[in-house]
């Protein structure tokens, strides 16, 4: 069993910055990708941002320049930091850790954490 704890959420006002956290404990013997989705009201979750293992990182589109994905492969931790957020950035975040390179569909989850980017 592998275990994930998301921290970091809150509210902020437009153009601030958040960074979240993942820590994964458990059962872990391999990493394959670390990453974060998120989703808003009413909609489907959707891809933000990446880390495979050797470094390489995919980012949606609507993030690209404003959202750093990192990784402490020490910690089995991975971040997110995000900048010049918008209130369309408002959503709940989820980390996901894939171990065996099958797709986060496949992977574990944590919880999530409420992001919300109001004036």
């Amino acid at each position: 069993q592998v275990q994930l704890v998301e921290s970091g959420g809150g509210l902020v006002q437009p153009g601030g910055s958040l960074r979240l956290s993942c820590a994964a404990s458990g059962s872990i013997f391999s990493i394959f990708s670390m990453g974060w989705y998120r989703q808003a009201p009413g909609k489907q979750r959707e891809l933000v941002a990446t880390v495979i293992d050797g470094g390489t990182t995919t980012y949606a589109n609507s993030v690209k320049g404003r959202f750093t994905i990192s990784r402490n492969n020490t910690k089995n931790t991975v971040y997110l930091q995000m900048n010049s957020l918008k209130p369309d950035d408002t959503a709940v975040y989820y980390c996901y850790l894939d171990s065996r390179g099958l797709g986060p569909a496949f992977g574990s989850w944590g919880q999530g954490t409420q992001v919300t980017v109001s004036s």
